[in-house]
């Protein structure tokens, strides 16, 4: 009988679960709406009932473990997520004790990000390089990096906040409370505010079109600009060089075989690229300059079949540095953890 793991993809929006094989094929998968502002009992809930969903579609399944891509800031090895911006009521809860106890198999947690540069490396367009950096923009920004052949986790798993990344000292203020983030001006999210402070509402403009009067958003950006509109291919030139700026840095810092860029925006890759192409050329010293550039190849499938392979490729050639917990989170909860597992029982 085929190995599969139980994945899940927590974001801030979208809770998504799938049942995965060693090779990434997703065999089945579900999704709901995240209870983001219900705290973390809510949210496990709906965790542990995707699982009964996905069971219940295969109940002949022969479920090896369970893997997660959740938002940071996490601690990968003591498996608590610590305090996500995008999740309220969300401190030091020990997610991986809660699901082993409940469940009885193994867990293992990883950054969302880092989930699906995973997944990417594995088995889409990062597949047989040593290195890549995957960014994913759309919201916001973030980031996972695999070094030769390991994910890098850096101190308690916290590497890698490439949103984060201070690239110019004006702009809007960054949802972590900082000037010039990456994300604050390169996000998708920065995009749709852009464009929709360009128009207003009536116009007749075709953003304002296709945002029925309403906020602008990036997919509209992508969409007015695919039609050829001049307002919409000014913004994603300027996103692009943006774009370009904060993967120059990422060249120098990381030295990468490759950068895969995901997310919504990565639906408008082809707009795009000419322009990030362009800025790094100009940018990245000389010997940087030929480092590929590409799209996902996994789409939204990528944290998912990097979270199955958390468990699935567990102690095999390849397997990334941190994958496994420490011996104290293996036979037990931490101290930490422990002292927030009774709330959650």
């Amino acid at each position: 009988m085929t190995r599969l793991a139980l994945a899940f993809d927590l974001g801030g929006t979208e809770l998504r679960g799938a049942l995965v094989e060693s090779g990434g094929r997703v065999v089945t998968q579900v999704s709901a709406p995240t209870m983001a502002i219900a705290g973390s009992d809510a949210v496990i809930g709906q965790i542990i009932a995707l699982a009964g969903d996905l069971l219940a579609q295969r109940p002949q399944a022969d479920v090896v473990g369970i893997g997660i891509g959740a938002p940071g800031p996490l601690d990968p090895k003591a498996g608590i997520v610590i305090a996500p911006p995008t999740l309220a009521g969300w401190h030091d809860v020990p997610l991986i004790d809660i699901l082993g106890k409940h469940f009885g198999l193994p867990v293992r947690l990883e950054n969302d990000a880092n989930a699906a540069a995973l997944g990417e490396w594995r088995f889409g367009a990062g597949k047989d390089t040593g290195s890549l950096v995957f960014v994913t923009v759309s919201t916001g920004i973030g980031g996972g990096v695999v070094a030769d052949g390991h994910l890098y986790h850096g101190r308690r798993g916290l590497a890698a906040e490439i949103g984060h990344m201070t690239i110019t000292g004006e702009g809007d203020r960054c949802f972590c409370g900082a000037v010039g983030c990456f994300e604050a001006v390169a996000s998708g999210t920065a995009l749709g505010r852009r464009a929709t402070a360009l128009t207003a509402p009536g116009d007749g403009s075709l953003l304002r079109r296709l945002s029925a009067n309403g906020a602008v958003s990036a997919r509209h950006v992508v969409e007015a600009a695919r039609a050829g509109d001049i307002s919409a291919l000014e913004l994603i030139e300027a996103e692009a060089k943006w774009l370009g700026i904060g993967f120059t840095n990422l060249l120098h810092l990381y030295s990468p075989d490759l950068i895969v860029m995901g997310g919504g925006l990565a639906n408008g890759f082809d707009l795009l690229a000419p322009t990030i192409r362009a800025t790094v050329e100009q940018r990245a010293m000389p010997a940087y300059r030929d480092v590929p550039i590409v799209p996902a190849q996994l789409g939204d499938r990528a944290g998912l079949v990097g979270a199955a392979s958390l468990i699935l490729w567990e102690g095999e050639p390849g397997a990334p540095l941190a994958m496994a917990q420490d011996k104290d989170s293996k036979d037990g909860p931490t101290e930490r953890a422990a002292g927030r597992e009774a709330s959650h029982r």
